[in-house]
């Protein structure tokens, strides 16, 4: 067990915005080197960027999914990329509080600030031994792996004949994966989502939580954590949320650049002054709409998770799967205020060192995440309220 902090959410906050400036300067460095740099990590833990979520007895702040976004959102007024690492890793940090007692305590007794970057789905193989289990496999998307002290790696369990029994994620240290230096991408460059390899290691049992039996309300840490209500979340909407507060901080810094960005410009092939002109105020107005919503319906999902939490009860099924739509809606409508205000920032949007030119990228990569496929979210949420058996079990 780790020494818990003191960090409020206020403190919280208000850290996160002290590192604005500076992430705003490496932004474009930090993308070009394709991953955080070390000091970018030290300066999140520094600040306490990465405990929102984390239990306290794990030695975090267990603040709430309100908190969480009020931090990712400023660090992705920052530096996407940044935002991006940090809120999955707190993601992570969350689900490391469901995980049994000595595995937490593997990866947090004595130090309270061990990074845990993960790829949650089961992509690997694990192979259930007389103590354990024995894993292989590989694992793309490893936002963070290169920082990390810990991984989290998804994988279908099997018992010695070849029988699936399990689904769920092994705490390994990173020092027993291959990391793979596969990270050329256009957005969330700054990342370093690489691919990790695992050709065979072996995993003691406390290191392993199934994800059917998390998703059902059954976790065997769940019941240490005393009054960290934020641990008894829905996780799946958890786990969703996470990746989405970076977004609201990319959209927001977008709209505040854009003034600056057409500051002076002639619509092409006019006379007209871009500023001043009537199209030009109804186009922000949509874009700031746009991003208005998105972060509306991110934030009435993370209070109605905090408060059910809070109470004591259970967010309902069908408010699980609306929960999912809800923020995958919101990052596209982040996105659609972004790309407005990206076309009217003209041609130099498009260079490289355009910060509205990362902002676009950046979102737009976050959009195309597995669990923020717009469509897909719409199906799944679509079939249950006709009454359909669901067709997948991340509800």
């Amino acid at each position: 067990m780790s020494t818990t902090t003191s960090l409020t959410a206020s403190d919280a906050v208000a850290r996160a915005r002290e590192l604005i400036p500076e992430l705003r300067e490496r932004a474009a460095q930090t993308a070009a080197d394709r991953r955080l740099p070390q000091s970018s990590i030290d300066r999140l833990r520094d600040a306490g960027a990465l405990k929102t979520i984390q239990a306290t007895r794990n030695g975090g702040a267990a603040l709430g999914i309100r908190s969480h976004l009020d931090v990712m959102s400023a660090l992705g007024q920052g530096c996407g990329s940044t935002a991006w690492v940090a809120g999955v890793v707190q993601a992570h940090s969350w689900l490391m509080s469901h995980f049994p007692e000595q595995g937490q305590d593997d990866v947090y007794a004595g130090h309270a600030d061990a990074v845990v970057s993960a790829v949650i789905g089961p992509r690997g193989k694990a192979v259930q031994t007389a103590d354990g289990f024995h894993l292989q496999g590989v694992w793309p998307f490893g936002s963070g792996c290169e920082r990390a002290d810990w991984l989290l790696l998804g994988a279908v369990v099997f018992d010695p004949a070849g029988n699936e029994v399990d689904q769920g994620d092994f705490i390994v240290p990173t020092s027993s994966v291959t990391i793979k230096d596969d990270w050329f991408v256009s957005g969330l460059a700054g990342t370093g989502s690489c691919t990790m390899v695992v050709e065979g290691v072996d995993v003691p049992a406390h290191r392993f939580l199934s994800l059917p039996g998390l998703i059902m309300g059954n976790s065997p840490g769940a019941a240490l954590h005393g009054d960290d209500w934020v641990q008894r979340c829905a996780p799946v909407p958890v786990l969703t949320i996470a990746l989405c507060g970076g977004a609201i901080g990319i959209a927001k810094q977008a709209l505040a650049d854009f003034p600056a960005a057409i500051k002076g410009k002639v619509i092409a092939y006019t006379a007209d002054p871009q500023e001043p002109h009537p199209f030009t105020h109804i186009r922000i107005g949509d874009a700031a709409s746009r991003i208005r919503e998105g972060e509306l319906l991110l934030y009435a999902v993370a209070d109605e998770l905090d408060a059910t939490a809070l109470a004591g009860g259970e967010v309902p099924f069908l408010r699980r799967a609306e929960m999912r739509n809800d923020c995958a809606t919101a990052v596209r409508r982040l996105l659609e205020g972004v790309e407005i205000l990206f076309r009217e920032s003209g041609a130099t949007g498009v260079r490289t060192s355009s910060p509205m030119n990362r902002a676009l990228a950046d979102i737009q990569t976050i959009n195309n995440h597995g669990l923020m496929k717009l469509e897909t979210n719409q199906e799944m949420y679509g079939r249950l309220l006709l009454g359909l058996e669901p067709n997948t079990p991340l509800i």
